[in-house]
């Protein structure tokens, strides 16, 4: 069998070696809780407090608006319930994308349920909201606009900066959920204009089991996990001092790589889109004229099914634009919000390269997916 290629980075990273180092010297060292006052939970609470002002400063934050979770979903999920709780009072109408991630997604349909009003600002063919929707979509209710900053399908940056302009001369908080976008393109929050932001550990060659919720100071919160009061009463439970330095220690690494990582991810990226392109004509891009993030190369081959085109890549990691259910596939709801028929969308993969991405890997990869679509449209044709 051939060797096994990963391009799967926006669905998980694998650790980076400082991170490991960073963390697994915290697992040896350092056991004391960090609440404890004695010198054993000082130690603890040194690591924790030095990882929040790594995470804070890869983002142009201050370290005291840096709450640590358990990941993206908890993140996204505190977002939405925090500023919601802290705010029925005023109003119950949230206004998020078509497209954004289940964790913000399923949170409002929750909230729907419970008699709250959602309004979900449609993308254009290409996957991109207009700012002026997020505005028009703004009611005398509205508590809380979120909207993504980049689309973990097709890599599709959002202009989070102009929808937050519209929903700050309303008065309300903004959040984005920057799981994809964090290490792999600036993400500051003064320029985004966000009051929270989302973080993902495992995104950014962190572990599975960590992230963080940026929360601007001032910004109306409940916390979503209560307990005895721990990061200022905003995320209770015992702060995970490993993970938490993993975290830090990500963030930084990203801080210091971004440029040379960027200019790596896409040249990988483009190789591969090239040489698709080139070999197959029909391929479809999808997202391909908007501004997307560098690794992403989300697309599709007409006249295959995604599964079984999966299915014949000999090792290659990959995810496609579709999902299969007892049997049955069903189309990716971000493309469908796109408008792409679902026989283009139940044909798409989605290829994410990484920093350890290699121009052989890609060649390899492009040899193989250019093969397994030939093969299948030859079956499909005879």
């Amino acid at each position: 069998m051939p060797q096994p290629i990963y391009l799967d980075y926006n669905a998980s990273t694998p650790l980076a070696p400082e991170v490991l180092d960073a963390m697994t010297a915290v697992f040896r060292d350092v056991h004391g809780n960090a609440l404890s006052t004695h010198a054993f939970g000082a130690a603890a609470r040194d690591v924790v407090e030095r990882a929040r002002s790594e995470v804070a400063a890869t983002i142009g934050a201050s370290a005291d608006e840096i709450v640590f979770t358990s990941g993206g979903t908890e993140s996204n999920n505190a977002a939405v319930y925090g500023v919601a709780e802290a705010l029925a009072s005023r109003g119950r109408h949230i206004v998020i994308t078509a497209i954004e991630h289940a964790s913000i997604e399923q949170c409002c349909q929750v909230l729907e349920r419970r008699g709250w009003a959602v309004s979900r600002v449609p993308v254009d063919p290409q996957g991109q909201i207009d700012p002026r929707s997020v505005e028009v979509a703004i009611r005398p209710d509205t508590v809380l606009v979120s909207v993504m900053h980049a689309n973990n399908e097709t890599g599709v940056i959002q202009p989070v900066a102009a929808a937050a302009r519209a929903a700050h001369a309303a008065g309300i908080p903004v959040h984005t959920d920057a799981a994809q976008s964090m290490g792999k393109i600036k993400v500051d929050v003064a320029e985004l204009d966000a009051d929270l932001l989302t973080i993902a550990g495992h995104k950014l060659y962190a572990p599975q089991g960590v992230g963080a919720l940026y929360l601007k100071r001032g910004t109306p919160f409940e916390p979503l996990v209560r307990g005895a009061g721990h990061q200022a009463n905003r995320r209770s439970g015992t702060e995970n001092v490993a993970l938490s330095a993993a975290l830090g220690t990500a963030c930084a690494l990203a801080g210091r790589e971004l440029e040379l990582r960027r200019s790596h991810l896409q040249a990988m990226r483009d190789r591969l889109e090239t040489r698709l392109r080139s070999a197959l004509p029909s391929l479809v891009v999808h997202g391909g004229g908007a501004p997307r993030l560098p690794n992403t190369l989300y697309a599709a081959f007409p006249g295959c099914d995604a599964q079984e085109l999966l299915s014949r890549l000999d090792g290659v990691a990959t995810g496609s634009g579709a999902a299969c259910h007892s049997g049955k596939t069903t189309p990716s709801k971000v493309l469908l919000a796109m408008g792409v028929r679902p026989e283009i969308a139940t044909a798409t993969l989605r290829l994410t390269t990484g920093r350890g991405t290699t121009e052989a890997e890609i060649d390899a990869v492009a040899e193989r997916l250019v093969a397994a679509v030939k093969a299948l449209i030859a079956e499909s044709t005879t």
